[in-house]
């Protein structure tokens, strides 16, 4: 992994802080100490970083909105024939 994905998932694990767990609050401070030194992650540290990226940043199903958006080609209502 590179430097600009740590920077990624740590980023967007910030506004999880206050979910943490003690053992993941501490471990999220030390790889922001990490990454504020300019230091790579190993393959260790990187795969809890993806992990607690994963249990926090959940995605969201779009599919569910499907029925209030049309599809091109879908016509509901054919034009009146003459």
């Amino acid at each position: 992994m590179s430097f600009r994905d740590q920077r990624k998932y740590l980023e967007a694990l910030k506004k999880y802080e206050k979910k943490f767990e003690r053992e993941e609050a501490e471990m999220y401070k030390k790889f922001l100490q990490r990454q504020k030194d300019d230091e790579d992650f190993d393959s260790l540290s990187m795969k809890k970083l993806k992990e607690m990226y994963d249990k926090y940043n959940e995605r969201v199903d779009t599919t569910k909105y499907d029925k209030f958006f049309k599809k091109k080609g879908e016509n509901d209502n054919p034009p009146p024939q003459q």
